[in-house]
């Protein structure tokens, strides 16, 4: 019996041009317009955004800062700052930039102090953009490293081979970072493109799977999805599910037990992601004192079943 259709939030409809629902790093390709300046939340971007990004952009303000200050000061005339004559312009400017960058920072080497009222006013004001940027900054920094994760190592390509007589389609995961996840749970959801060319629309349909969950997740999982009459996948050939535009998309959650709460990770394979008949490597093995050993790198090492 077909399962019902349902819409896990991606939109049935059909654009005509189809990207991948999920990306590779778990984000989704969806593009944001319209809306208002209050929707705009530094600190989120702040969180999500990559370290490099991250380091950037905090160089990028910090420099912009020193530079706006340092234009203030060199406004004010060569006598404002004692210790900051040059014999050139530019020179000068140097030295308001490097004054600014003590201020700012706080910490005030002495070799250049401020020596007009105007002066002292743009120190004060600037004294108070440092000590609430640095408490800005470690707040910021604080989140981005206390804030839990889930860094899931999934397998490049999905799998199809026979288990115990029957066909299934599989994926493999495994942690690949020292804390402890468990109780983890899986979801993965076939996305198809069905009708015709002026009515089509996209299908989602949940996969059943041999194992939902699982209670600790020290080494691999394999999570399998098996092919028999009730599945939405059974009779289908690859290049069946290339005209279907099939992508499969995954949702993993578990509990941290470092930070004591719920993660979660997404991924998606395409159909062009599947290869079939194959079966896994063992990722894992045994060293000669008894002891089990991850290979994380081997999550995605495959090879054709025999007889294929």
């Amino acid at each position: 019996m077909s399962q019902p259709r349902f819409d896990p939030g991606l939109t049935q409809q059909f654009t005509g041009v189809l990207r991948r629902s999920i990306n590779k790093d778990g984000s989704f390709n969806v593009r944001r317009r319209g809306g208002s300046w209050r929707d705009f939340h530094p600190y989120l971007i702040a969180l999500n955004m990559t370290w490099p990004h991250f380091f950037l952009v905090v160089l990028a303000a910090y420099t912009a800062v020193n530079l706006v200050f340092a234009f203030g000061y060199f406004l004010l005339g060569s006598g404002a700052l004692a210790g900051a004559d040059a014999p050139t312009a530019m020179g000068r400017f140097w030295n308001d930039f490097f004054f600014s960058a003590h201020t700012l920072t706080t910490v005030g080497y002495g070799n250049i102090s401020p020596a007009s009222m105007g002066a002292n006013i743009i120190t004060a004001i600037e004294a108070l953009t440092g000590l609430l940027g640095a408490a800005l900054g470690t707040g910021v920094l604080f989140g981005r490293f206390s804030r839990p994760s889930a860094r899931l190592a999934f397998s490049e390509k999905m799998l199809v081979s026979n288990v115990s007589g029957t066909p299934a389609l599989q994926f493999r995961i495994a942690n690949q970072r020292s804390n402890v996840m468990m109780d983890l749970r899986a979801t993965v959801i076939l996305m198809t493109v069905e009708g015709k060319e002026e009515n089509r629309t996209r299908k989602f349909q949940q996969l059943n799977l041999e194992r939902e969950g699982i209670y600790f997740l020290p080494l691999t999982w394999t999570i399998v999805h098996p092919i028999e009459e009730s599945s939405p996948l059974y009779g289908k050939s690859p290049e069946e599910l290339e005209k279907l535009q099939a992508e499969f998309l995954i949702v993993v959650r578990g509990f941290d037990d470092t930070f004591s709460q719920t993660v979660h990770a997404r991924y998606s394979y395409r159909h062009d992601e599947m290869v079939w008949s194959a079966r896994f490597h063992p990722a894992f093995e045994i060293d000669t004192e008894g002891n089990i050993v991850l290979n994380v790198d081997r999550v995605s090492a495959h090879a054709l079943a025999a007889g294929n």
